[in-house]
């Protein structure tokens, strides 16, 4: 079992930035792939970005694409979320998300059943 733990979320102004921390406990964080979703009011989970375990691949939702970016740093088992230009649209809980490659967890990389371990969520609020 690992354990996530995101920070970094709170209220902005819209047009404003905001850096979401996502650390995880374990020695083989280096090994997973790591995906930011996100959850607003009344809505489903939503993707919003991901990254492989060495980082040389990234992915992104087209509502986000060119305003965030995700990046890791394995030294410190962190995953960040760099989120810039925030929109109202963009208010949500966000949760980090791990891929271990564990049996009976499969997906897309922008799918949650590909991942099998969860933060408890941060809040980000992006007002007009």
């Amino acid at each position: 079992q690992v354990q996530l733990v995101e920070s970094g979320g709170g209220l902005v102004q819209a047009g404003g930035s905001l850096r979401l921390s996502c650390a995880a406990s374990g020695r083989t964080f280096s090994s997973y792939d790591m995906g930011w979703f996100r959850q607003a009011p009344g809505k489903e989970r939503e993707f919003v970005a991901a990254i492989s375990w060495s980082g040389d691949s990234t992915y992104y939702a087209n509502s986000v694409k060119g305003r965030f970016t995700i990046s890791r740093d394995n030294a410190k088992n962190t995953v960040y979320l760099q989120m810039n230009s925030l929109k109202p649209e963009d208010t949500a809980v966000y949760y980090c998300a791990a891929d271990r490659n564990i049996v009976g967890y499969s997906g897309a990389y922008y799918s949650p059943t590909r991942y099998d371990s969860w933060g408890q969520g941060t809040q980000v609020t992006v007002s007009s």
